[in-house]
């Protein structure tokens, strides 16, 4: 099965790596790529996103979008994890070409009306980018194939504060907007991401078979390895963002759930991603007046992992 994909991205380490997937697999027809805040802010975004496509020879469309959350301040980018170009402080290779005139908004809009029902959003950083296509087009919700979050947590806990994950706590409010909109959308989140991991062996591999690119993943991939041994105790990285495609490939590698969500907007549960599972009762019913969507729970983490280095190699 083929799929035609946006991949909406804020590379950073993790983001590149799926990068490379999304212009290397058989089965994914990469449309285009929209640029975000997140792991870096949106210019680095998207030259980083520019200098990908490039050491690919891939002439794909690159469109900038959110440099800031819908409402609250903006949180200083994590160097600390992605470095302070996103790709792990390395040297990298000038870009020489342009982004998209159209901002990533329009870009999503103008892609999804074009090719209505063939479309999938594979969104893997903050949602701000989703949320002003809704409020652009919101006809778009019955015209997308189907939208996949790299986001959120529901039994794991939070990477960024005690119970949110990074790209929900970063424009909640465009999350919340997302995760609750009509139209079909999974969520890939901590649960099954920290399960997967991209150790050394895997990324020698990528390496070897990648060239230029190879050079960029392995070299932004030891950075980001670092950040890993310190926080979660691993030996390689989790590879979040590429969860998202084996998602959209493998889905049976996956176990799920459908229910309804919700993001927490304010307090000290911000960016808290609520799932109410689908017939559960609870003392209101205002949990389950959202549209039913589907979460993933746990994963085969060993066969994602592989295949994520079979694909680059």
């Amino acid at each position: 099965m083929s799929h035609s994909i946006i991949f909406d991205t804020d590379p950073g380490v993790d983001d590149a790596q799926a990068i490379a997937i999304a212009l290397r697999h058989p089965d994914i027809e990469l449309l285009g790529m929209t640029t975000t805040f997140g792991n870096v802010d949106v210019e680095t975004a998207t030259h980083n996103a520019l200098l990908l496509a490039q050491l690919a020879d891939a002439d794909i469309p690159v469109a900038r979008g959110s440099a800031c959350p819908m409402v609250k301040p903006r949180h200083p980018a994590p160097k600390h994890i992605h470095g302070d170009n996103g790709l792990g402080n390395i040297e990298l290779p000038e870009v020489t070409t342009q982004p998209d005139p159209r901002n990533a908004a329009q870009f999503i809009v103008d892609t999804v009306n074009q090719r209505p029902g063939e479309v999938s959003l594979v969104a893997v950083g903050p949602l701000g980018n989703l949320a002003a296509a809704l409020q652009l087009d919101p006809t778009i919700t019955g015209k997308v194939k189907n939208v996949i979050i790299m986001g959120g947590s529901i039994r794991e806990g939070g990477n960024v504060t005690p119970v949110a994950e990074a790209n929900i706590f970063n424009d909640a409010h465009a999350a919340q907007r997302v995760l609750t909109a009509a139209w079909p959308l999974t969520l890939v989140g901590l649960d099954v991401t920290h399960r997967c991991v991209l150790t050394p062996e895997h990324m020698a591999r990528i390496e070897s078979a990648q060239g230029e690119l190879g050079k960029v993943l392995a070299g932004s991939y030891a950075f980001y390895r670092e950040f890993y041994r310190g926080a979660l105790g691993i030996d390689g990285c989790c590879p979040h963002d590429s969860v998202a495609l084996a998602w959209l490939v493998h889905p049976e590698l996956f176990t799920t759930d459908q229910g309804h969500l919700h993001v927490v907007t304010e307090g000290p549960a911000e960016g808290q991603t609520l799932f109410a599972p689908l017939g559960r009762l609870f003392i209101e019913d205002r949990w389950s007046l959202t549209p039913e969507q589907t979460v993933c729970l746990d994963v085969d983490g060993d066969a994602v992992s592989n295949w994520i280095a079979d694909t680059l190699s």
